[in-house]
């Protein structure tokens, strides 16, 4: 195995692994890592890609953002509740102002974003 695909599988794996992780963590989003681990396997382990297109729960998130962008409502939901709440989180720990600021502006942005995106 060249060096590159080792690169690519280890990419993989760990984008995968977070993506395991944010199942237990709602703060931690796991569709967009699943998604970035199927990009990198599909250039350095096409087997372990086919493996996540096959998954009964990662598949359809897979298939749905590759053919049309497409995120499900209930994900959507899931997004930008986690989202809401991370922020909270953040006023509660009394975080500084500015800090409150750049988290809810990259938080209001990354919301849009997946808002916006069509719905499978």
């Amino acid at each position: 195995m060249t060096s590159a695909r080792l690169l690519w599988c280890a990419t993989g794996y760990v984008a995968l692994g977070l993506g395991i992780v944010g199942i237990l963590l709602p703060v931690l989003p796991t569709t967009p890592f699943v998604i970035l681990a199927a990009f990198a396997f599909s250039r350095g382990s096409p087997r372990m890609r086919a493996r996540l297109e096959e998954h009964r729960h990662f598949g359809p998130a897979i298939r749905d953002w590759e053919a049309r962008g497409a995120i499900r409502p209930r994900h959507k939901a899931a997004a930008c509740m986690a989202m809401a709440v991370s922020l909270l989180g953040a006023v509660l720990l009394a975080l500084p102002p500015a800090v409150l600021a750049m988290q809810a502006l990259a938080l209001a942005g990354a919301g849009a974003f997946v808002l916006t995106r069509p719905s499978a």
